[in-house]
């Protein structure tokens, strides 16, 4: 059932392909815990395009589906793998919702399938292309109208709060992230949710970076730290901690060899634990979607089981430092 979203998605493409234009097999696809994801053919008497429909409500943790546009258009130029964007609007009129229209890119998403067709070359030159698509992410310009600077370790702090739960691994983690805070670096482009999972991958070849709702302001060793928490390698094995394609040293040198901003092994190592509470303050957020009768959910509380496994992760990154 489309409930006439069909028709409304062809009016909005009338001006940007035709008045012939028809919508053709619109369907939701799996996958996407914040923002609905469809696929669709856009068919004319020249042309049968596949294309892709998000659409969301407006949320407050994020970005816009204007700003989201903005973003990837921004990192297009500078060189990352994005996919092309046809429309975007933050009103609901057209569609119901606030969407964002884009080209369908060929690949696969799903890691474990992605893991299965990778031989040691193939995940060296997939790492290597996800290193450079961050260095290109991370040199894009950043004065889209709605971005916003962030500071994660006040958020978290913040979300757990409002949660009034808490573990003694997190306080401890937090108490020390506070002590050992590093000079913050210069602000970049920050795409928010670098890692597996929002990568469209053909083969061995990087083919696109989705999921843009995070975008904001900050510091580059956001997105690296993000890309090599363990949660991210889905169950490969520690010596390939980046993405399960390779060693942190080696997605720190291609990164750096892309043109992308000197790193300190220090720096990144305090990001690494603050990915890592950030993950599982996250997997307690999506416990108490589930426990406070908002989405009762298996998956939600499954995925808040996983507290457990952030805990001892920060507890191995914290082992010897006071």
């Amino acid at each position: 059932m489309t409930d006439g979203l069909d028709q409304r998605l062809a009016a909005v493409l009338r001006p940007l392909l035709g008045e012939d234009v028809v919508v053709d097999n619109l369907r939701l696809l799996t996958g996407g815990a914040s923002r609905s994801t469809r696929a669709f053919n856009a068919v004319t008497a020249a042309d049968c395009r596949p294309l892709i429909l998000r659409s969301a409500p407006p949320a407050e943790h994020y970005a816009g589906m204007e700003l989201e546009a903005a973003t990837q258009s921004a990192a297009a130029q500078a060189g990352a793998p994005v996919p092309r964007v046809l429309a975007a609007s933050d009103s609901a009129v057209a569609l119901g919702d606030p969407f964002l229209i884009c080209d369908e890119i060929a690949g696969e998403t799903i890691v474990r399938r992605i893991q299965r067709g990778l031989d040691g070359e193939g995940r060296s030159r997939l790492l290597v292309q996800c290193a450079r698509a961050l260095a290109a992410i991370h040199s894009a310009r950043a004065d889209a109208p709605g971005l916003t600077e962030q500071d994660q370790l006040t958020e978290y702090r913040q979300r757990l709060d409002e949660m009034a739960d808490t573990t003694a691994t997190f306080e401890w983690a937090f108490r020390w992230l506070a002590a050992h805070r590093p000079e913050p670096s210069a602000p970049r482009l920050v795409h928010g949710d670098f890692r597996m999972g929002n990568l469209i991958v053909d083969g061995s070849s990087l083919a696109a970076v989705l999921d843009w709702e995070l975008v904001h302001i900050g510091e580059i060793y956001e997105d690296l730290a993000w890309f090599c928490i363990r949660a991210w390698r889905f169950g490969a094995p520690a010596e390939l901690a980046a993405g399960g394609l390779g060693s942190i040293d080696e997605f720190v040198h291609a990164y750096q060899q892309a043109g992308g901003c000197p790193v300190d092994r220090a720096v990144l190592h305090w990001w690494l634990v603050l990915a890592t509470l950030r993950w599982g303050v996250i997997c307690r957020m999506q416990a108490e979607r589930h426990l406070s009768g908002q989405t009762p959910s298996v998956e939600l509380a499954a995925i808040g089981r996983r507290v457990c496994e952030t805990e001892w992760d920060i507890l191995d990154l914290l082992e010897g430092r006071s």
